[in-house]
């Protein structure tokens, strides 16, 4: 286990001197702490679009074109795919564009969401509309309860549930809310997205399959994958509890590359704060998480924790849990927390 020392994840600091381009995006977005995601916005628009442009032109043949094919993949999900799905989170729980200037606030989910696998509308309805809402609760379409969340099993099982009849879950949850216009957004967003990839099949089918296809499978695992992490460790006797059905990841690589996606909990208790307050929010407040016994890791993110709760490596997820307030006593005594709040919780 670890002591809270300092926090090295990324807050606002504002700048001493602006430059053009800054004085220009400022003019445009509601807050200027968000001014990384014009510039993320910029790059993606104008490398990773026109690669994908390129990749259904006829100038390249052969292994000519799967080698530019993997190149595209690899700038997609390893470099733009988290800092942009991230970036699709924060702006919609707070818009990026000022009122004046709503009609930009769909050129992120309508216009660049697809060439990650995000398809229109609704990733913001899933999340804003349905689980915020339910906090992973019964309700909850991507609720982790009822699965054994430190097995392959369950997770495999979870995920394809989630794959092959997610759609049609979050759609009846919206009608059983009556929330229609969530419903037609979600439907419409949907079946746009796959109108488009068949159209594009025709055009040509392994051009759709690099830029559109594969994106989408890897977006839908990535996105279970994290929200099991996320909700993973659950305390059985009070599973609406944001300290104690969430984690906190701090210090880590991931949380200075994709907006302090690591603050999970704080995230479920204020889903409206900014990016940017994440750190000092935990550091005023930690003494509710360890009122709490909330479970906070210091120096792994998402991937590493699911990684060695798969090998059910109990011992070395311990090591890096907070001891905030000293709040145990021995290592022990985390392990036996950490394994009793990943066990299934019956339905």
């Amino acid at each position: 286990m670890k002591l809270l020392s300092q926090i090295h994840d990324p807050v606002y600091r504002k700048k001493e001197k602006y430059t053009i381009a800054d004085k220009f995006f400022l003019r445009l977005i509601r807050d200027e702490r968000d001014l990384p995601f014009m510039y993320l916005t910029v790059a993606i628009s104008c490398t990773l679009v026109p690669m994908a442009i390129f990749l259904y032109l006829p100038l390249l043949d052969g292994w000519l074109w799967w080698l530019f094919a993997a190149g595209y993949l690899l700038l997609n999900n390893f470099y733009f795919k988290g800092p942009f799905g991230l970036m699709l989170h924060c702006t919609s729980h707070r818009k990026l564009f000022k009122k004046a200037y709503n009609w930009a606030n769909y050129y992120l989910p309508w216009m660049l969401g697809p060439f990650f696998g995000q398809t229109p509308e609704t990733y913001f309805s899933h999340h804003i509309g349905m689980h915020h809402p339910e906090n992973n609760l019964p309700e909850d379409k991507s609720c982790t309860m009822f699965y054994q969340r430190d097995s392959l099993r369950g997770f495999m099982n979870y995920f394809c549930s989630f794959l092959f009849t997610g759609i049609f879950g979050l759609s009846a949850y919206f009608l059983k809310k009556n929330r229609k216009k969530l419903l037609i957004s979600t439907i419409m967003g949907e079946l746009a997205f796959f109108v488009m990839c068949i159209a594009l099949s025709f055009l040509d089918w392994k051009a759709t399959l690099v830029v559109f296809i594969l994106p989408f499978l890897i977006s839908r695992f990535i996105s279970m994958l994290g929200n099991w992490t996320q909700h993973a460790f659950i305390d059985a006797a009070d599973p609406g509890n944001p300290y104690k059905n969430s984690i906190t990841c701090i210090n880590t690589v991931y949380n200075k590359k994709c907006w302090n996606d690591g603050y999970h909990i704080s995230h479920h208790i204020r889903p409206s704060m900014h990016w940017t307050q994440h750190p000092v929010y935990f550091l005023t407040t930690k003494k509710e998480y360890a009122r709490n016994q909330a479970i906070v890791f210091d120096g792994v993110d998402y991937l590493a924790i699911f990684y060695y709760l798969m090998r059910k490596r109990y011992d070395i997820l311990a090591t890096h849990v907070v001891n905030i307030e000293n709040t145990y006593s021995s290592h022990e005594q985390i392990i036996a927390l950490l394994k009793q709040r990943t066990q299934q919780i019956a339905s």
